[in-house]
């Protein structure tokens, strides 16, 4: 007969090797699943790129390939510049710049690491993004635009309008950021963004997630074109160094402010939940500009997918008051 500790200890060792068993079965399961995933993601973006139509076109910036979609042959020039972690600006755009180009010359550039722009080792600091886009105006000979730009375009037009005061007619905001709003020290995860989109898992997430523009007027073609974009631009290696920046790139922008002479619209969402004192903080910067005004509209942060005609509208006589 067996001792008592005996047979207890060998029937403690059978649940344990069930629960190792079931571990091991799950530990292999999972790395299965991100072996699958890892591996769909590489031939899916392989198919994506050689989907993508080609548009607007290329300008040398240090040695690298910036794109920009001119559109309209109006005598006034209008630039316009994205928000953070839009895809394919020019395309995102297309609602206003259709609005605008029968009245207005429209660029759309896309920064390093947007859109069909070139990716750049180059530190994403607000100094480089805007001397990066001034070299690409350069370069198509534009030297005098009204600059308009969406959300962090707020941090880097403000910038833009202070180094180059002989070139910027006007500046637009559309819900642009304010360097003194809350909640811009916060650290970002951006090693964890980084895994989700080597891993492949960032496309699955994207894939059940809710469709972004169900519900807008952009056509398929073009819902289509900015998804693939999205799928290879979002949480890239410029983006994220992009990311790493906005912390200081908001807190360098908060000893600027718009030149007092410079025609300075903006327009904001009427009901910003998620930022305190949206309205105030906006009306702030307008308080000592000979033309300077603000106005709200009912719409999400991405104002020019839905205001579309409000906005160009209230650009248009917004410049002609000014004049």
């Amino acid at each position: 007969m067996q001792p008592k500790e005996e047979v207890t200890k060998k029937g403690m060792r059978k649940p344990l090797r069930i629960l190792f068993k079931t571990l091991g079965a799950i530990a292999i399961a999972i790395v299965l699943f991100l072996a699958i995933v890892f591996i769909v993601n590489v031939f899916a973006t392989k198919s994506d790129q050689a989907k993508i139509v080609p548009y607007g076109q290329h300008v040398s910036v240090d040695g690298k390939n910036m794109n920009v979609l001119i559109q309209g042959n109006g005598k006034e020039t209008i630039v316009l510049l994205p928000g953070y972690g839009t895809a394919a600006p020019a395309l995102d755009f297309k609602l206003l710049i259709d609005e605008l180009s029968p009245y207005y010359k429209v660029v759309a550039v896309e920064p390093f690491g947007y859109g069909l722009s070139d990716g750049t080792e180059k530190e994403r600091t607000a100094e480089n993004i805007v001397s990066e886009v001034h070299e690409a105006l350069q370069q198509l000979n534009i030297n005098q635009y009204m600059l308009m730009g969406h959300s962090i375009a707020g941090i880097y037009g403000i910038d833009y309008v202070n180094k180059y005061p002989n070139e910027v007619t006007a500046f637009v905001g559309i819900d642009s950021s304010v360097s003194t709003q809350p909640g811009m020290d916060a650290k970002l995860p951006t090693k964890m963004f980084g895994f989700l989109k080597k891993s492949g898992l960032q496309r699955l997430v994207v894939k059940f997630g809710g469709d972004p523009y169900a519900g807008l007027p952009f056509d398929d073609y073009t819902v289509e074109q900015m998804k693939m974009l999205s799928n290879i631009n979002s949480n890239s290696s410029t983006m994220l160094n992009e990311m790493d920046h906005i912390s200081s790139n908001f807190k360098g922008a908060q000893g600027l402010t718009f030149p007092k002479d410079l025609p300075l619209l903006l327009l904001i969402q009427a009901n910003n939940e998620g930022v305190k004192g949206w309205i105030p903080l906006h009306e702030g910067q307008i308080k000592d500009s000979v033309h300077g005004k603000v106005i709200t509209m009912d719409g999400e942060h991405y104002l020019h997918h839905t205001k579309y005609k409000e906005i160009a509208e209230d650009v248009r006589v917004f410049m002609k008051e000014a004049k």
